[in-house]
């Protein structure tokens, strides 16, 4: 097993990348490589980020990919509210997205708390 796997949030990050890309999947086929690619890959880039920041040989290496990670789970809310505003996302989908983002946001904030010496 790979550090990475006993992380809570990392495997919140693979079902939120999941749900993203069930969500994703009936946008209009010309956004496939606009909106569609840009939430998908910031959605894939959580759990990436995480994973490759247990490689790293410090807690302030590991907490850099944190902020990283937390930055891509930015971009798919943000970019959550133009697939809404653009009626690609329902609001419940959009909840549902939202939700699960702010859940995701709260646990890694904790965990680079837990890395980072003041």
């Amino acid at each position: 097993m790979f550090n990475f796997e006993k992380l809570d949030v990392w495997h919140k990050a693979i079902a939120f990348a999941d749900r993203v890309y069930v969500n994703t999947r009936h946008f209009p086929a010309d956004e496939r490589f606009g909106l569609t690619n840009q939430m998908r890959r910031a959605a894939v880039s959580i759990s990436s980020n995480l994973a490759e920041g247990t490689s790293r040989g410090s807690k302030n290496d590991f907490a850099r990919f944190i902020e990283i990670a937390s930055g891509s789970l930015y971009e798919v809310v943000s970019q959550s509210f133009i697939a809404k505003a653009q009626g690609f996302l329902n609001e419940e989908q959009f909840q549902q997205l939202y939700s699960a983002a702010d859940e995701q946001a709260g646990m890694l904030s904790g965990l680079k708390k837990s890395l980072v010496l003041d």
